[in-house]
């Protein structure tokens, strides 16, 4: 019996220390960590890469140039064309589709992505991944998880973003001739930079409301079930 109390004890101990350790944390989060990082990104906010007025600056060239027309080799072709054409009509087999240009490889190498947006994104995803980290250290306050997955949703808007634009870009390559694709393209990347300066901006206040909330739950956090043991009394 005296074996087993002092195992008891020294759980107990471990425990204590666990707890100790972890107010530790949240006070110094309360204290020093999450002043200074709202700071950071209220300083990051008025930084120029994210006060850019002519959102023309962060446009990127997309080097593939629009083939030549296929002219076609003499008249019979052409009669040909238009009789395979009338045959699939007939049989219903028709489809309102262009087959578009083979691409085996791009003409100058890999297409590149836009290099000032990739550097921006690189500077923004660090932050994101912070504050998922540091939710993840305090798991007593519930109201911690909702700030992670609203973090975490915006590592997968970045990872939406890169998808969608190759896919933008993959059709710019098999279809050159269409401007549109070519807008597009300039358009979500200027969306995208948009969203970027959002996403500071919320870490920023995300990380105010985290100074609110583990300050009001402090007391919650040192003794975190407290308010059950009594109730068993």
């Amino acid at each position: 019996m005296n074996s087993l109390l002092k195992v008891d004890n020294e759980l107990n101990l471990k425990v204590d220390v666990f707890r100790q350790r972890i107010t530790g944390e949240a006070e110094n989060l309360v204290a020093s960590f999450f002043p200074n990082k709202l700071l950071e990104l209220d300083h990051f906010l008025k930084d120029p890469i994210l006060n850019i007025c002519e959102l023309k600056e962060i446009h990127s060239e997309i080097n593939l140039t629009v083939p030549d027309p296929i002219l076609l080799s003499n008249l019979h072709d052409g009669l040909e064309a238009q009789n395979a054409k009338k045959r699939k009509m007939e049989d219903g087999t028709s489809e309102d589709k262009v087959a578009g240009t083979k691409v085996f490889i791009m003409p100058s190498g890999m297409m590149k992505s836009n290099t000032k947006l990739v550097d921006l994104i690189e500077k923004v995803k660090p932050e994101i991944r912070t504050l998922i980290e540091k939710c993840n250290t305090e798991e007593t306050v519930a109201e911690l998880r909702t700030v992670e997955g609203e973090a975490a949703s915006y590592l997968d808007q970045i990872s939406g973003y890169y998808i969608t634009r190759a896919k933008l870009v993959s059709k710019i390559a098999k279809y050159p001739h269409v401007e549109d694709y070519r807008r597009t393209v300039t358009e979500i990347d200027e969306k995208k930079y948009i969203s970027l300066k959002v996403i500071v901006s919320e870490l920023r206040n995300q990380y105010v409301t985290l100074y609110d909330m583990i300050l009001k739950n402090i007391d919650k956090i040192k003794k975190p079930r407290s308010s059950n043991a009594e109730a068993l009394y």
